[in-house]
């Protein structure tokens, strides 16, 4: 036992490790923050959806301290706070009890829903990235300075492509909450792919406590966020920090509802000869074209519903609420 509990120590160690280098490397490359600070919530995922919480606690405090010790605390305690959202995840995703205490048969134990798990998903996802905003002075002042140089640099290269005021200032009225939506739909969506990834490889391995899932099927939005994502347009009116604010939730929301639509069009089309044509169609479209995908939005906001992952108890080898403490 002492050996087993040193081995899952260690492991945890090291993925807070890993995930704290991965942390320096999105403050070090600005224009990368999101794809490194998703990449490093694969480790902490890893061993949390297949070692426990043991070894996920251990990788977050390991995450903090070396942060702390390699470059400061301030950065060590936002190391911390990144690693907290994927151990979070994996936490609500090892959580399970009896299928009989909601009804179901005495055999199977059920899982905690993926609607459940992407509704904290979105919500975490928002909430780091206003944390981010806060903690990076971000402004009216600051998105202008951005687009000033941005405008100086076309002005230089292609003098006779002068933008007037008017223009100008519209673009920086655009930008200032264009960026925190994409920023939320971008975030949810490379946390959502590093959920997928981290659940591949610890079934690859054998070592995932949580069976895996049909995605098409069980993959879509808690009803409540439907309320989240209407509160959200409806902050976008109020301007100043409740319309930024409003612009995260509605990037994050907005992007859990696509995943969701667009997992509903896989489930719905499986079995017809026209299924890849349709799907490649409507991926390139919605890459090139905004109205396939709000098409795509209206239907993961029109199919919403908890699907809960059942398995044998004598399988599960869990009990009624395994680690459920955190």
């Amino acid at each position: 036992m002492k050996n087993l509990n040193a081995k899952v120590l260690a492991i945890g160690a090291l993925a807070g490790f890993t995930a704290a280098l991965l942390v320096y490397g999105a403050t070090v490359q600005p224009l990368l923050f999101i794809l490194f600070g998703a990449l490093s919530a694969l480790p902490i995922l890893i061993v949390g959806l297949g070692w426990g919480n043991v070894a996920v606690i251990t990788a977050v405090v390991a995450a903090g301290i070396v942060g702390a010790v390699g470059q400061s605390p301030s950065f060590g305690l936002f190391a911390m706070v990144l690693a907290l959202v994927p151990a979070w995840l994996s936490h609500l995703a090892n959580l399970a009890r009896p299928a009989s205490e909601l009804g179901g048969p005495e055999h199977l134990t059920a899982w905690y829903p993926l609607s459940d798990i992407m509704l904290h998903l979105c919500g975490l996802a928002a909430v780091v990235i206003v944390i981010a905003g806060a903690v990076m002075g971000y402004s009216a002042d600051l998105v202008g300075q951005v687009v000033d140089v941005y405008t100086s640099v076309v002005n230089q290269q292609q003098p006779e492509l002068q933008l007037n005021a008017d223009v100008i200032a519209k673009t920086k009225s655009l930008m200032l909450y264009a960026i925190p939506l994409v920023w939320g739909m971008i975030w949810v969506m490379m946390l959502l792919a590093a959920y997928y990834m981290a659940i591949r490889i610890v079934s690859t391995s054998g070592r995932n406590l949580r069976p895996r899932e049909d995605i098409p099927s069980a993959l879509r939005m808690n009803r409540n966020a439907i309320f989240v994502f209407l509160a959200a347009v409806v902050a976008m009116f109020f301007g100043g920090i409740p319309a930024l604010v409003g612009a995260v939730l509605l990037g994050a929301f907005g992007a859990g509802f696509i995943v969701s639509g667009f997992a509903s069009l896989h489930y719905h089309t499986r079995g017809k000869d026209w299924r890849i044509p349709v799907l490649i169609l409507t991926y390139l479209t919605s890459l090139m074209l905004t109205v396939p995908l709000f098409i795509i939005l209206v239907l993961g906001l029109y199919d919403t519903r908890k699907a809960i992952a059942l398995t044998p108890n004598k399988n599960a080898e869990i009990p009624k609420q395994p680690d459920t403490k955190i």
